[in-house]
């Protein structure tokens, strides 16, 4: 019987190691590449800086992969198409 209150007071306690599941872990928070190197310039001519942000197939990343803010999110997205207009970037991989 004391045994199963153990176990309760136990479940409440967050440093309990049978109540750990790696799936649902805290994962650090990213910091915007944009915000944090002031010397890091997104140019939609260069090729190889567009790429960081796109996937295999060709398709803009979203916010939670590439860790960027909103405000250059939207930079980067708008490089992107702007790469894709003049045929830097393709539109998408076969």
């Amino acid at each position: 019987m004391a045994d199963k209150k153990n176990r309760k007071n136990n479940r409440n306690n967050k440093n309990y190691d049978e109540d750990f599941n790696p799936r649902f872990k805290k994962q650090k928070k990213k910091v915007c590449q944009l915000c944090s190197d002031k010397n890091f310039v997104l140019d939609y001519k260069n090729a190889d800086i567009m790429k960081k942000f796109v996937n295999d197939k060709g398709k803009i990343l979203p916010r939670r992969t590439t860790g960027a803010c909103s405000k250059h999110q939207r930079d980067i997205t708008l490089a992107i198409k702007r790469a894709r207009h003049i045929a830097v970037l393709p539109y998408s991989q076969d």
